[in-house]
């Protein structure tokens, strides 16, 4: 039975669930800065662009912004050419290549090993500045496939790049909507998007909606797009790390323990699902794209 058409106006009888491409975010060096995309290539790893640097100490073991809060402030931009051009206090502009020439590593994220070329010193020498510790600057190497957990994938090979372990990371906005709800009334200030990460926010559903989908159908002018949602996405302390200071605090992961702990992920805290590519590898996602999410039973 094929998937009703998306343009078609919303039936809550026949199951499915409507929504609209929000926003869409990249996150070009693993743990920093992300930037709003109107638009965005689906690469078989996730969105194009997304986390295909990272930062790695000595021992090549991938850093992040649990061990320096400061990697919050290190902001990117992608030029015309596909090179990355990097911000933060205190330091001139950096420029990293599309495709660096450095020697070849071998560095891990998490329990993974991995194949990644040095931007070379000159990175190595400004990341190294702004953290106070010395850490160089890998790119992926392509041609190579890490792949998500299969407990969870199932039947499906989902490739990865630096991402902590899915393509892609979903979020409803109505999820962010219901937690700055639930700060206003503890007296909290709201929080952004950002603490979060997301590559896709889906506006027109219900908080936490996510959940409960199974596949993500969107319609683009390639061609269908459709992610299936296979894991909640459990928080580590990053959240609460505020995006514009770089200062950690206690929320919003206080008031999230009051009502995100999830027995599919042992309770942990949950906020976002991660997500997978069925089809659409090569087509474009923009923001404003319709799509219907189907109900998982």
């Amino acid at each position: 039975m094929p998937f009703p058409d998306t343009s078609a106006p919303f039936d809550a009888d026949d199951g499915s669930s409507a929504f609209t491409v929000a926003a869409l975010h990249l996150h070009p060096v693993k743990s920093c800065a992300g930037l709003s995309v109107p638009e965005a290539r689906l690469a078989a790893t996730g969105l194009a662009g997304d986390r295909e640097w990272m930062l790695v100490d000595a021992a090549g073991e991938f850093v992040s912004q649990r061990e320096h809060p400061r990697m919050a402030l290190i902001r990117p931009a992608i030029a015309a050419d596909a090179s990355l051009q990097l911000q933060a206090p205190g330091l001139a502009p950096l420029q990293l290549p599309a495709e660096p020439l450095g020697e070849r590593l071998r560095v891990r994220v998490w329990d993974d090993e991995v194949a990644a070329r040095s931007a070379g010193p000159g990175a190595a020498r400004w990341f190294s500045e702004c953290l106070g510790e010395p850490v160089r600057a890998v790119r992926f190497e392509a041609g190579q496939r890490r792949l998500s957990s299969r407990k969870w994938t199932g039947e499906i090979e989902a490739e990865n790049a630096f991402s902590d372990g899915y393509p892609i990371l979903v979020v409803s906005q109505a999820a962010l909507d219901e937690l700055n709800r639930r700060l206003a009334a503890r007296g909290q200030p709201a929080v952004t998007m950002q603490r979060f990460r997301p590559n896709l926010v889906l506006a027109g559903l219900d908080a936490h909606a996510e959940d409960h989908l199974d596949e993500l159908h969107i319609a683009t002018p390639d061609g269908p797009v459709v992610l299936r949602l296979v894991k909640p996405c459990p928080r580590c302390p990053i959240p609460n790390i505020n995006p514009d200071t770089a200062v950690p605090g206690h929320e919003p992961g206080d008031t999230l323990a009051g009502y995100r702990a999830d027995p599919r992920v042992g309770g942990a805290i949950s906020f976002g699902m991660n997500a997978v590519i069925v089809e659409g590898v090569g087509r474009r996602l923009a923001v404003g794209q319709g799509g219907r999410g189907t109900v998982r039973f």
